[in-house]
């Protein structure tokens, strides 16, 4: 069963290059991740400062595997850091 994680996140445009390299080091690290088909960054057009990452894998087993890795946790924390709040996840089946 595919699943669809919808990863919602506030921006901080002082601060967007350093958070635009920490996404890009996940995208790369989720890339190599087995079970991970596709993933699409939307920018919210109301607000400005929300985007969403909609990320699909190929089963629950492979995403709850991805976020159980090491150097997405480790990598997750920072971008958490510097947003200044916790990523939201929402989990859904295809």
């Amino acid at each position: 069963m595919t699943v669809k994680i919808f990863i919602k996140r506030k921006m901080i445009d002082t601060r967007e290059a350093e958070l635009t390299l920490l996404l890009r080091q996940l995208r790369a690290l989720a890339l190599s991740q087995p079970g991970y088909v596709s993933g699409e960054t939307l920018t919210r057009l109301d607000k400005k400062d929300e985007c969403m990452v909609i990320g699909t894998w190929r089963s629950l087993e492979d995403w709850n595997n991805w976020v159980n890795n090491p150097k997405r946790i480790a990598v997750q924390a920072e971008i958490d850091k510097l947003l200044g709040e916790e990523t939201e996840y929402a989990l859904y089946s295809c």
